[in-house]
């Protein structure tokens, strides 16, 4: 129990700090900018709190880790819970500070409903199998991993910002929506990011090659 609340704390910390840098960096900074602070903030709380919790901040993540069994089903209440809280307090720390303000960070698809859930789709899909690569494969693994994390988050959000807010993650959508009161089509902004991370890490377990019994670990170069 212990354990599991001091994992369940640095998934608060880091959703919290996701949700409040990157949804705040769309009041203060220009649009190009918005998103390479998505992706510095990520990357940021992935060399802080990764060797704590594996640096999820996203339930899209969590879950697409415990469908291929790599990551505890008895934890996934607590990670879903501490990541939706820390996203609202993130969300309800912008709305104070800048009170004058409506609507900030509110994701809303400016184009057709069927192409923005594709979209989403797709860009979970590359965070998530990105993250499951780095994360869990140790040929992939080292001291970049925050780096490539951050990288994808800041390449859906170049890509997606304009066309759906390149949202990639339930909680950070949720929180503004419920700040905010604005749930217009907010149902695809958690069903296209599962979707896309359960798909991405259940074909990367496919691609995946291990290494044959006895095999020296370090030698292994993939199965091609």
């Amino acid at each position: 129990m212990k354990n599991k609340f001091k994992k369940a704390t640095a998934e608060f910390i880091g959703t919290c700090a996701l949700v409040f840098m990157g949804t705040g960096s769309i009041f203060m900074c220009s649009p190009e900018v918005v998103p390479l602070v998505f992706g510095l903030v990520i990357m940021v709380m992935i060399y802080s709190l990764g060797h704590i919790s594996g640096a999820h901040f996203n339930p899209a993540v969590t879950l697409g880790f415990a469908v291929v069994r790599r990551f505890p089903l008895k934890e996934l209440g607590w990670y879903l819970g501490a990541q939706i809280l820390g996203a609202l307090v993130g969300s309800l720390l912008v709305k104070l500070l800048f009170s004058g303000e409506s609507s900030i960070g509110v994701t809303t698809p400016s184009i057709l409903i069927p192409q923005a859930f594709f979209l989403e789709v797709i860009l979970t899909f590359i965070l998530m199998f990105t993250i499951i690569s780095v994360a869990t494969d140790y040929r992939a693994q080292g001291p970049m991993t925050g780096l490539a994390i951050g990288g994808a988050v800041c390449l859906g959000a170049f890509v997606g910002g304009p066309l759906t807010g390149g949202s990639m993650n339930p909680a950070r959508s949720f929180a503004p929506a419920l700040i905010y009161a604005q749930w217009e089509s907010h149902w695809l902004y958690w069903i296209a990011p599962m979707v896309g991370a359960v798909l991405a890490a259940l074909i990367y377990e496919f691609i995946r090659c291990e290494t044959q019994s006895g095999e020296d670990k370090k030698n292994a170069k993939g199965c091609c």
